[in-house]
């Protein structure tokens, strides 16, 4: 509105197109993936979903597509910086400092988010076994690209754009909007951390608990620290670990599940 105050009806529909391309589809897909494999024959544990796999035959074919792959996704966020931006009339709005999206504070994202990477990767690990163990889980596989030279960067490249995407839309916008559509407190923290957790639900029952708790810990810091970037930094650093630590561990030790 021209007098600088957000208009709900507007907000909303924002709200909804945002989430609709991007992590809103995603869990609607996640919903569909775990519904098809749950209806089959045998437990889950019997199934498997793979994450960076291979895209084409010819690796320069397969590395264009990777690249694609990693970018396009990043588009929604650019779309939620113009947005803030436009939160004020001219374009005046903070853009992604509202939400902490920023350089301003290397050294405090960086301890934060690998304190919280090291807490959260190491127990995320144990839950994954054991729901896995149990029969709760698919056996994910995080990466099964061939062996070239840009494998390693397209896995961290992966890691990096899933932590931008997924912290500034489903922790730093999706807040911002609901409390400005005058959400509670605890409504909002709680739909956050049910969007991250059906998004994952294609890795399995385990998958959805783990993320849920991850999104309700990833929301209260938010709101402790006022900023993302450190959300981004951590979830970039358990991701990096899980990519990069399966291509190396994979078929050498036993106590990763692998299809």
């Amino acid at each position: 509105m021209d007098d600088g105050t957000p208009d709900p009806w507007l907000l909303r529909r924002e709200l909804l197109i945002v989430l609709a391309l991007s992590l809103g589809a995603s869990a609607v897909r996640a919903v569909i993936s775990f519904t098809d494999v749950a209806t089959r024959p045998g437990g889950l544990s019997d199934h498997a979903a793979s994450l960076n796999t291979s895209r084409a035959d010819r690796p320069w074919f397969d590395l264009a597509w990777q690249l694609v792959g990693i970018a396009v996704p990043l588009m929604p966020v650019l779309l939620v910086g113009y947005l803030l931006l436009r939160e004020l009339p001219g374009g005046r709005g903070p853009g992604m400092r509202a939400i902490g999206f920023d350089l301003r504070r290397p050294g405090f994202d960086l301890g934060r988010g690998a304190a919280v990477a090291a807490a959260i990767g190491g127990s995320g690990l144990l839950l994954y076994l054991g729901a896995q163990a149990a029969g709760f889980n698919l056996t994910v596989v995080p990466e099964s690209l061939p062996g070239e030279w840009w494998r390693f960067p397209v896995l961290i490249g992966s890691a990096l754009q899933n932590s931008v995407v997924e912290e500034v839309i489903v922790v730093g916008y999706l807040l911002r909007r609901l409390t400005q559509l005058g959400w509670t407190p605890t409504a909002a923290l709680l739909a956050s951390a049910l969007l991250r957790a059906t998004y994952h639900l294609y890795q399995g029952v385990g998958g959805f608990v783990g993320n849920f708790v991850m999104g309700v810990v990833f929301v209260w810091l938010y709101r402790r620290w006022g900023r993302v970037m450190p959300l981004v930094v951590a979830h970039a650093l358990i991701d990096i670990v899980a990519f990069v630590g399966y291509a190396l561990l994979a078929g050498r030790v036993d106590w990763l599940p692998t299809p």
